[in-house]
Order: C-alpha cells, then structure tokens, then sequence
C-alpha cells in the first residue's frame, strides 16, 4: 500500500511548497498595509490575466510594475484596453511589496488625465 502512496505523496510535497508563492501573490500579505502615491509615465500596458498590469517609469528613472485588479475589477473600474497609452502621465494609489528592493505596487486606484479609475474602491483610503 505505501508503495502505491509514496508517488503521490512525493508529487504533492513538491507541489504545495510550489503554490504558495503564487497563494501568498493573490492577496495582500506581500504589500505594505500603508498606501503609497506614485507618479509617472506609462511605459508598457498588458491587459492579459491573471492582473492586467501596467509598467510605469517615475521621475528618478525607476520602473514600477503596478498590478491592477483582476479582469473583472479592472473592466468595472472602467480602465480597458485604449484606456491609456503609452507616454500617458499617471497617478497611482496602492500598496506597494514589503520588499522595499522590488518596485511593485497593488494598484487600488489610477488616475489618467484627471479619471479616476478605482480597482479597489473599498480599499481606498482617505487619509
């Protein structure tokens, strides 16, 4: 019986150790709690899932990825795919890693030509 066990014990050792990055990805334990505003120009947009995303280069010449919300999200926040382009001026509300080494930020809200685009409305806070 343990011989009949061991591959698939074997094959979810490997496995689960290899989801949890993707888990830990979906929700917010990698970001900071506090939000952050950055600002800077667009410089490649992706509508493809899991997260449409965008790449955004800052005044000290840093290029941010900021993930938008999932299809859905982003499609109900208003933001599609000629939205925006690349060169657009951008404002965005979000939380960035907790890895100050990686410039990524969970975008709750964009701002493009004075729209607000809210990904996460009711993560948006006011302070």
């Amino acid at each position: 019986m343990f011989s009949i066990l061991r591959p698939a014990l074997l094959a979810l050792a490997v496995m689960v150790p290899a989801a949890h990055p993707a888990l830990a990805h979906h929700g917010w334990s990698w970001a900071e709690p506090e939000q952050s505003r950055l600002e800077g120009v667009i410089e490649e947009i992706s509508m493809a899932p899991p997260h449409p995303s965008l790449w955004v280069r800052a005044a000290d010449g840093t290029v941010w990825f900021v993930e938008l919300g999932n299809p859905g999200r982003t499609t109900r926040s208003g933001f599609g795919p000629d939205t925006a382009a690349i060169g657009d001026a951008i404002t965005v509300i979000g939380n960035r890693d907790r890895d100050r080494a990686e410039a990524h930020i969970k975008a709750v809200r964009i701002v493009i030509d004075g729209r607000n685009y809210d990904m996460y409305p009711e993560r948006i806070r006011s302070d």
